[in-house]
């Protein structure tokens, strides 16, 4: 099983942006246990970036940010919003070593097919320093499927989400808490949020 979705990348490029004009103004609340957590100046790699909201955030509180997204299109909106470069990069394509404070991926890895996530887990795990963070979200319903404009998602336990982490790395904090929202179809769901920090 690849570590991507083809259907969900198509489906993000051909609606990058009416998607990224549907975020404006909405901060999940899990970005702010993670900023706290890091150093003044810390590193952040942020994986699904989307409209580049989040990494605009994250910078006017004097971060550093690597924005990255899977899909050209999504990370061309980005570029408009925070006027600069913005990575091209899939999940499966992380290969840095230990380079990064923190990694941040706000809804974007629960579109990982469950057979790829450990894969990818593992990838942010090595790509942290150690003592670094990472924060996740993901929808929670306890088996795989679509939504109902077919993309995929995992949609994790809070158990299974423990275990795929446990068997990436050595984390010496993990932190999760459930929440609910509604989703950019429109309809509320669960979400899990995680917080994680690799072991010294």
């Amino acid at each position: 099983m690849p570590e991507f979705d083809r259907t969900t990348l198509a489906f993000y490029a051909h609606e990058a942006s009416v998607y990224a004009a549907s975020e404006l103004g909405k901060i999940g609340r899990h970005l702010d246990p993670f900023m706290e957590r890091l150093p003044r100046d810390a590193l952040i790699l942020e994986l699904g970036c989307g409209s580049g909201r989040d990494a605009a955030l994250m910078e006017s509180r004097g971060f550093r940010v690597e924005p990255s997204d899977g899909v050209p299109e999504m990370a061309a909106q980005a570029e408009a919003r925070l006027g600069r470069a913005v990575r091209v990069m899939r999940f499966d394509e992380l290969d840095a070593v230990e380079a990064y404070d923190g990694i941040v991926a706000t809804a974007s890895l629960l579109h990982v097919p469950r057979d790829g996530l450990p894969q990818v887990l593992t990838r942010i795990w090595r790509a942290l320093r150690p003592g670094g963070w990472h924060c996740a979200t993901y929808k929670t319903a306890g088996s795989e499927g679509r939504d109902r404009l077919g993309r995929y998602y995992n949609y994790p336990s809070e158990a299974e989400l423990r275990s795929y982490y446990a068997a990436a790395g050595n984390w010496s904090e993990v932190k999760i808490e459930i929440g609910e929202g509604r989703g950019y179809e429109g309809s509320e769901s669960r979400f899990v949020m995680i917080l994680l920090r690799k072991a010294d």
